[in-house]
C-alpha cells in the first residue's frame, strides 16, 4: 500500500496558469483553476503506474502562515491573481468531491502537512510518495521508502537521487536552503553562497552549526575567508524566540556559536 501526499497549492497554481480555456460557473465566477485541478486529480486517480489507494491533498488556505510573523520577507499572497485566490475554497470542495482527503492549512503550511503526514504514516505503508516539486520536502526523504515524485514526468527522487542532485542527504536540506536561499519562499540566503559551495561544506559537516569558524579546516571552496566572515554566530534572542514560537526544545540545544 502506498500513501500519496499531494501539494494542492502547487497543483492549483499550475491549473490556473495552464493552457486550459477559461471556464465560468453558472453564477459567473471564474472556475478555470478549480476545474483544471479536478481534472488533474482524476488523472492521478486513474494513473495505473501510481496505483493510488490512499491520498491526501494539502492546501495553503490562506497563503500566509505563522512564518510571516517571524520574518517580514516571507512569502505572502501579494501578486497572486484575485481570481485564483478566490478559488481555494472551491478547489478544496472539488478535491473532497473526488473522495480525496483534504488538509486545509491555516497558520501552518501545506508543506508542514505533507512533511507531518510522511513522518506520521511512513511506518504504516510500503511507500510514501510526496507529489510536489518543492525543494523543502527533500528533507523528508528516507531511502526508497519516502520519495518525491513528479507523476506527470514519471520522475522519482529518492535519497540517493537527492544526493546526486543536491550533493547532500535529507538532514542537510534545511541548512542548504538557509545558505543558498529559496526564492519560492522569500528566503534570501547568505551572500556569496551558491549551491556548489554550500553542498561541499554540508557534505562534510551536515549542519550549519558544525561548520568551523576557521575556514582553514574547510574543504576547498572559493573565497573561504570571506564566506567564513558571514558565520558570526546565531543571534541568541531571536533564535530563542523562534524556538518558543515553534514549541521546540531540541532545536534550542543545537547552536554552538552565538553572535556577539
Amino acid at each position: 500500500m502506498r500513501l500519496h501526499l499531494v501539494d494542492g497549492t502547487y497543483e492549483l497554481f499550475r491549473a490556473h496558469y495552464s493552457r486550459r480555456p477559461p471556464h465560468r460557473a453558472p453564477d459567473g465566477s471564474d472556475k478555470k483553476a478549480t476545474l483544471a485541478l479536478a481534472s488533474a486529480m482524476l488523472a492521478l486517480l486513474h494513473d495505473g503506474g501510481e496505483a493510488v489507494t490512499h491520498v491526501a491533498v494539502a492546501f495553503d488556505n490562506p497563503i500566509r502562515s505563522f512564518r510571516n510573523d517571524l520574518f517580514d520577507g516571507y512569502k505572502t499572497d501579494e501578486g497572486v491573481p484575485p481570481e485564483l485566490l478566490a478559488q481555494f475554497d472551491s478547489a478544496e470542495d472539488a478535491v473532497r468531491a473526488l473522495g480525496m482527503a483534504v488538509w486545509s492549512m491555516r497558520d501552518f503550511e501545506a508543506d508542514d502537512a505533507l512533511a507531518t503526514g510522511a513522518a506520521r504514516f511512513a511506518s504504516e505503508v510500503e511507500q510514501v510518495r510526496i507529489l510536489t516539486p518543492d525543494k523543502d520536502l527533500g528533507q523528508c526523504l528516507r531511502g526508497t521508502h519516502v520519495v518525491q515524485v513528479d507523476w506527470r514526468a514519471k520522475s522519482v527522487v529518492d535519497e540517493e537521487a537527492l544526493l546526486r542532485r543536491r550533493g547532500v542527504r535529507p538532514p542537510s536540506i534545511p541548512d542548504l536552503l538557509a545558505l543558498t536561499g529559496d526564492d519560492a519562499d522569500g528566503i534570501p540566503g547568505l551572500p556569496g553562497f551558491g549551491e556548489k559551495t554550500a553542498s561541499a561544506l554540508l557534505a562534510r559537516y551536515i549542519h550549519l552549526e558544525e561548520i568551523p569558524a576557521d575556514p582553514a579546516g574547510w574543504p576547498p571552496v572559493r573565497q573561504a575567508p570571506r564566506l567564513a566572515a558571514t558565520f558570526l554566530g546565531v543571534p541568541r534572542e531571536r533564535f530563542l524566540a523562534l524556538c518558543d514560537a515553534l514549541g521546540t526544545g531540541d532545536l534550542r540545544q543545537r547552536p554552538r556559536r552565538w553572535a556577539p
